[in-house]
């Protein structure tokens, strides 16, 4: 499972969210809207975009 690869996109501002989802998408490695980051596919990493999946886009990769 480790070996694949989520490819997650910030679509939405994070203006007035709450400021343990904004550390959250920081951890994710998303900076600004339209940015996308390439993560490892483990229990962590999914349980960070089920927080914020509100915010993103999710793209599985191989």
């Amino acid at each position: 499972m480790a070996d694949k690869k989520i490819k997650v996109t910030l679509v939405k501002s994070l203006i007035g969210t709450k400021r343990p989802h904004r550390a959250t998408v920081r951890g994710l490695g998303l900076r600004r809207l339209n940015s996308s980051s390439e993560l490892e596919d483990t229990p962590a990493v999914r349980g960070m975009i089920n927080k914020v999946s509100y915010l993103l886009k999710c793209e599985e990769q191989e």
